[in-house]
This record gives structure tokens, sequence and C-alpha cells, in this order.
């Protein structure tokens, strides 16, 4: 405070500025579906596709991204009349070549041409005034996914484990295509033009631009790779087409051009599929949706941290909060961690659990009275009243909830090892232990519902960050069906919503006693009279 002005929170702060960048981003994206204005038509290039021109759709295969020859192209589709109006979809069988058996490349080439143009003289295609062209890699290096295998049955012996070739990058074939035209009339400026469709432009004689060819590489997921093995002679390529308008031309334009720099970031190649998963498998209009949902998740994770941080700094006694709980929650935040880097998941999902593995583990310290003297640490294990009455109630808790959760989490274990198959005897301990904490996660919870029930309280618990958490349950709810997951995490989303309610309807049942004195040493009464005393000294 300086001249008695107060200067606003940092909570106000971030806020303040997640505003303004969702009002930027707005405003970005919306003038990327907003048309030029060419009022006059001597400074404007006029699209051809306003006069209907008749064309026909190639589709060639070559080994070179830029063939000479056309020995060096095999014909796979061929539509006479195309009618880029309707959106459509063919699938043709394309021949592999023993080079790409060898793990070599193939490309797809894909012309939009004159109707009549012979497809077999590669000069007439190449030359004609109406051609259009676009490129797609049609192979991939990438890692097979590993075998698993009933580590107890026979399975095992016959199936083997994996090789270590299977860790070792090989050709695999991307089984879809999907291609767009700019269907849009769209006058566009000499000058001024948008540099993302600009370059994607070629003239006609005639001065006005040619139909706009897009092949789109959101769409070319990970999902649709087959591994190309030596006895591969052939295999299924799916063609679909769907005409384009202008604003989600360019939105993909300046998509697909992220996805680069991404890369350059340490954006893995998992990573960035479940990034074109968000954008090609979502509606437009459920896409900015996602996008407003995704930058709230991202203001909520730092008030939830920021807040819980703060509480538990300012935490002098564990009056009222249950050990097992935080201990457990530190344990199953490593289970769950460790659990998603086995099953390779999205760095979307990974980064957070492990920042949140990491606070868990500091709350420990706090719980337990940890103090680490150089690398050694000390356990101060003095307690008040208060702690030594939380401390019985929660063993009590624990004591009944063993006799439930032991037995059940033996009897999953066995039962997954003789009938469940599994990638190595590691997989099967990680996915054990996560299975125990995702489908009996929540059982541990009860202990602290317990202590709030005997206490009939709750004023001991982080409440600013608990909230923050809630409302992320249920953006977490959105994202279960948007981000790609293991299914066990996915549900687990739907059962933090129940805790909360949970905790809301004890909320509700024991209200906040101003008179009563906090985990701090303090009362709401006394807060109230410090506060009074403050505004009397500024006045």
């Amino acid at each position: 405070m300086i001249g008695g002005y107060q200067f606003p929170s940092l909570t106000t702060i971030i806020c303040g500025l997640f505003a303004a960048y969702i009002i930027q981003s707005a405003w970005t994206l919306g003038q990327l579906f907003i048309t030029p204005d060419c009022p006059d038509p001597s400074k404007c290039i006029l699209p051809l596709i306003a006069k209907n021109p008749k064309l026909q759709l190639l589709a060639f295969t070559s080994q070179k991204t830029m063939p000479e020859y056309a020995s060096d192209l095999h014909l796979i589709h061929h539509v006479q009349d195309f009618d880029y109006t309707m959106e459509q979809e063919t699938t043709v069988v394309v021949p592999i070549p023993r080079w790409v058996r060898n793990n070599g490349s193939m490309y797809l080439h894909i012309f939009l041409t004159s109707r009549g143009i012979d497809p077999h003289e590669w000069g007439s295609v190449v030359n004609d005034e109406n051609s259009v062209y676009g490129l797609a890699h049609l192979t991939q290096y990438h890692i097979p996914d590993a075998t698993a295998f009933n580590l107890l049955g026979k399975e095992k012996d016959e199936m083997g484990k994996p090789s270590s070739q299977g860790w070792k990058p090989v050709t695999h074939f991307q089984s879809l295509v999907v291609f767009n035209i700019l269907t849009d009339p769209v006058r566009l400026p000499r000058k001024d033009m948008p540099y993302d469709i600009g370059h994607s432009l070629r003239l006609h004689p005639s001065g006005n631009y040619l139909p706009v060819l897009h092949v789109d590489r959101l769409s070319a997921r990970l999902r649709d790779l087959v591994e190309i093995k030596p006895s591969s002679k052939e295999a299924n390529l799916t063609l679909r087409y769907a005409p384009i308008s202008y604003g989600k031309l360019r939105l993909w334009m300046q998509f697909e051009g992220a996805l680069t720099p991404m890369a350059h970031l340490g954006f893995t190649v998992k990573d960035l599929d479940e990034v074109k998963g968000i954008f090609s498998d979502t509606n437009l209009y459920f896409l900015f949706i996602t996008f407003l949902v995704a930058a709230l998740h991202l203001l909520f994770d730092f008030l939830a941290f920021k807040n819980d941080i703060s509480f538990w700094q300012r935490r002098k006694t564990m009056a009222g909060i249950s050990t097992s709980t935080v201990a457990w929650r530190a344990v199953s935040q490593i289970i769950i961690f460790l659990y998603l880097m086995d099953e390779s998941t999205s760095l979307l999902v990974l980064i957070p659990a492990g920042i949140g593995g990491i606070i868990e583990l500091w709350k420990v310290t706090k719980a337990f009275h940890i103090k680490f003297e150089g690398w050694r640490p000390r356990f101060h294990r003095s307690r008040t009243s208060a702690e030594s009455v939380t401390q019985a109630l929660d063993s009590q808790g624990i004591k009944y909830l063993s006799y439930l959760l032991y037995p059940l989490l033996i009897g999953g274990a066995v039962y997954s090892l003789m009938y469940t198959p599994h990638k190595s005897w590691y997989s099967w301990v990680i996915n054990c232990l996560v299975n125990g904490v995702y489908a009996f996660g929540f059982l541990f919870m009860l202990p602290q519902l317990f202590i709030n029930y005997k206490l009939k309280s709750v004023a001991h618990l982080p409440w600013k960050a608990f909230m923050y958490k809630a409302f992320n349950t249920f953006i977490d709810d959105l994202f279960a069906f948007i981000i790609t997951m293991p299914t066990a995490h996915r549900v687990a989303c739907f059962r933090d919503d129940i805790v909360f309610v949970i905790y809301l309807v004890q909320r509700w049942m024991y209200p906040v006693d101003k008179s009563r004195i906090n985990e701090f040493g303090e009362s709401g009464e006394e807060q109230q009279q410090q506060q009074q005393k403050k505004k009397s000294k500024k006045e």
C-alpha cells in the first residue's frame, strides 16, 4: 500500500490478464473469418470457381516428391466429372512397392485439372492452365505399439515378448487422406492479401485465381497408420473430400503452421497428434468452446495451486486434517503419474499430473512435521491435543476401511495377472496399483469425511483451493471425451464429481461458527475486529 492506495492482489492481476488474453484471442480468430474488403474489381483477384468450371480429379502415388516422368507415377483414382460442391469419400487399393516395404517413402499427388485431359499424359496434366496440385505423405516412420500378452498364460509362449525391433521406428502407411477445395467465391485484394491464402494461389491466364486445393494435415492421425511389413503387397487408402469455407481454411492453415514450432519446443509426435485430434475431431463451434474451457482450466489450475500452497504454508497445526488422506493423495498421485508414463499419455495430461505429485509430496512434509537438515529428514512428533483427537478419528476410519480395501486390491491383482494381457511385469504392477487408485481411491476420502462428521466442521479445509479444483473436475469431464487418455483415468474424472458433491453437502450441514478458533489460532470475530481497527486508523 502506497499513499493509501492498495495494489490489486495477484489473483486479480492474473484474472485481468486472462480476460485480456481471451478478448485478444477472440479478436484474432474473428479476423480470420472476415473476408477482405475489395469494392474495386480492378484492384481485386476474382475466383475462377465462381464460373463453375468443369474439372476432373486425379490421384497418383509416387516414391518421389517431384516426379519427372509418367513412369514415376501410378494412377490410383480418377473422377471425370468431379463435383467439388459435395462431400464424398472413396476407398482405393494402393500397391506397395518393394522399395517402400524396405522402409522407403511414398507420396500422394492430387491434381484438379480440366475435364478431358488424358491422365496418362503427364505433361498435359502438369501444364494444364486449370491444374491445381496438392501433396500428401503416405508413409511415416513410427514406433509400433508394444505387444501385450498374458504373463502366466499360454499366449506368452505363442505370441512372445515384444522384440527389440518393436522399439525402432518402421514405415507405416497413412490410410486416410483428407483434402478440401475453397468453394467460397471470395474476392481477394491485390494488395494486403492474407499471407496464408496468398502463398497457396495459382493464377489463371485470364487473371482469376484457380480453386485453392488444400490437403488437411490435421486429419493425418496416428490411429490411421498401418504398419508396412515385408509381406505387405497392398494397402487400403481412404480419400475423403469436403468443400471448405474461407474462414475455416485460414483457421486450419494457422493451426497447421503452429505444428512445426510446437515440434521444435519439444512436443513429441504423440503430443502433436493429440492437438490434431482436438481440431480435426471437433465441430468448429464446439472447438471455440473447447478453447475457452481449456483456458479456464489453466486459470483454475494456477489459482488452485496458488491457494493450496498458500494454505499449507500458513498451516500451524494438523487439527481437523486427515494425515492418512494427505499421504494417500501423494502416493496415488505418484502411481497415476507412473501409469500415465507407461501408457505414453499426452503431455497435456502428464505434466499437470507430475506437478500435482510434487505438491502432494510437499504436503506430506507439512502434515507429518518433517523437516530436512541437509538431506536427512527429521520427524517432529510433538502433537497438540486437537491433533491427537484428529489422529484418533483418522486411525479409526482407516481401520474400518482396511477391512474392505485390502481384499479388493489383492483380488483385483490376482484376477488381472491371470486373465488380463500386459506388456511386462512392471506394467502389471503399475496397472494393479492404478486400478486400486482409480477404483477405490475415493474410499480414502472417507476418513476426512468421517473427521468432518465427528467434528461437525469443515472450517479446517482449504476451501478456496478446493473450489478451484472442483471447477476443474467439471472441465475434466469435458476433456475426458476430447483428449485421448486411458479409460480408467477418464472414469476417475467422474468419480471426483461425487466426492465434490459430498463435501458441498457437509459444508451446507456445518455452517461456519464465527466464534470458533480456526486452524491458524484466530476466530472470525477477531478477524473482523482487526479489520475494523485498520479502517479506523486510515480514517
